[in-house]
């Protein structure tokens, strides 16, 4: 038996049970996995809230680390003993062992811990692909990226830096400002102080950005439209506020032929090759140094490394989350 926390309803954290489960052998394609951290991400809570829809009873979670510790038939891509990792693929990572897909799984490089593997995977390989691959940012670029001081944000700020891009950063304080900038943010604006939309005009002299980064969601979809530059991309990876309501699809072209995309991770590490080289590059700029996970004992990577680092403290913590 292994403890697995699950929800039969959707709802708030009370619907988060902790429950005895039998896992048994993996089957084909799959592996065994023991965790030893596991992250916690916004994900989950649109998943146990309902606002996501996934198949009940379910267990929560979309990030792990950890040891394998069997394999099924037809497995090549892992072995016993391996370290690995995931982000993404069948929800379940709020539990002491799981079977999963063999071929959702990561290497972990040793160099690399479990905890800062299981506060980094989600986040991280969501950077590459935003940054990378649905806008390629290029040296000269101006960005502006909502959510700066969050566990994507400071991920991306650094990232963003090592390609030559100008950050502009919205967060919720002046503090939150500070730890966007500490990790690379030319600007931050606080936006319960100040109109970002005119500050953003301000800082680009009226020419506007190139791509807006946007996981906040309702509360500033449109704003983020009125900085981009004739014929920018508009990039809405999540609903922090809220989900976007319904709009005139006009409005695109009344503020400049404008262009908008809602990737997902799952959608940009689909097949094998896409994951592995998703992962991949987050590895290597994080041995590099040019991306750190803890930078201060104020960062909020070390809060997030406290909060999760183990899957027994996660589980105890897992109900207040």
């Amino acid at each position: 038996m292994t403890i697995s926390v699950r929800f039969h309803e959707t709802g708030g954290p009370e619907v988060l049970q902790a429950e005895n489960v039998v896992v048994g052998q993996p089957g084909l394609g799959e592996a065994r996995i023991r965790h030893a951290a596991i992250g916690l991400n916004f994900i989950d809570i649109y998943q146990r809230s309902g606002l996501y829809k996934v198949p009940l009873p379910a267990c929560a979670g979309n990030e792990g680390a950890g040891v394998v510790e069997a394999i099924g038939d037809s497995v090549t891509s892992v072995k016993p003993g391996d370290r690995i990792a995931y982000a993404g693929g069948p929800i379940g990572a709020y539990c002491e062992v799981r079977n999963m897909p063999a071929d959702r799984l990561c290497l972990l490089p040793d160099e690399i811990s479990y905890e800062q593997a299981a506060a980094m995977m989600l986040k991280g390989m969501t950077v590459q692909y935003l940054i990378r691959r649905t806008y390629a940012v290029q040296s000269g670029d101006i960005v502006l990226f909502h959510a700066a001081s969050g566990g994507v944000g400071l991920i991306a700020c650094q990232w963003l830096k090592t390609l030559g891009a100008t950050v502009i950063g919205t967060a919720g304080s002046d503090e939150k400002c500070a730890l966007a900038r500490a990790h690379g943010a030319d600007h931050c604006i606080n936006y319960r102080t100040e109109n970002f939309v005119e500050r953003v005009q301000e800082i680009t002299h009226g020419a506007g950005v190139r791509v807006v980064y946007d996981s906040v969601g309702k509360d500033t979809f449109l704003g983020s439209l009125d900085c981009l530059q004739p014929r920018g991309l508009m990039v809405s990876f999540g609903n922090a506020s809220g989900p976007v309501p319904p709009f005139d699809l006009g409005l695109l072209t009344q503020k400049g032929s404008l262009f908008i995309t809602r990737p997902s991770l799952f959608g940009y590490t689909a097949n094998r090759q896409e994951l592995e080289a998703t992962a991949q590059e987050l590895f290597d700029i994080v041995r590099s140094g040019q991306v750190k996970s803890t930078s201060g004992s104020a960062t909020r990577w070390q809060r997030q490394h406290k909060r999760i680092a183990t899957w027994s403290r996660a589980r105890r913590q897992v109900r207040a989350y």
